[in-house]
C-alpha cells in the first residue's frame, strides 16, 4: 500500500471553494480504486493550511489513477474549480508507506 500525503496552502478567502473541491475528490479517489482518509481543513492555528491523505494498493495503481483522472470529466471539473477560484495557492505531494497492526496489509 502507498499513501499520498498532500499539504495545501490555501487562499483563506476561498475556503468554501476548497471544501467543494475536497468533497469531490473523496468520492473520485474511491471510484478510481483508492481509499480516501479525508481532508483536514484549517481549524485552530493557521487558516491557510490543509492536508489530505489517500491510499492505493500500489504505486502503479496510483499512477494509473493520475493518468486516468486527466481524462475523466468529473476530475477535470474539480481541477477547473480549483483553478478558477484560486482556492489552492500551492501544494506538496509526498508518498508514505503505512506501518499497520499485524494482520493488516500495508507493508
Amino acid at each position: 500500500m502507498i499513501t499520498c500525503y498532500l499539504r495545501y496552502t490555501l487562499d483563506p478567502a476561498q475556503l468554501a471553494a476548497f471544501e467543494d473541491y475536497s468533497r469531490r475528490w473523496v468520492s473520485l479517489v474511491t471510484r478510481f480504486g483508492g481509499t480516501h482518509h479525508g481532508y483536514f481543513l484549517p481549524g485552530e492555528g493557521a487558516n491557510d493550511e490543509a492536508v489530505a491523505l489517500f491510499s492505493f494498493p500500489t504505486l502503479a495503481d496510483y499512477e494509473r489513477y493520475r493518468r486516468d483522472s486527466l481524462q475523466d470529466p468529473e476530475c477535470v471539473d474539480a481541477y477547473r474549480l480549483a483553478e478558477e477560484t484560486g482556492c489552492i495557492r500551492r501544494y506538496d505531494r509526498s508518498f508514505l508507506r503505512p506501518l499497520l497492526d499485524q494482520g493488516q496489509r500495508g507493508v
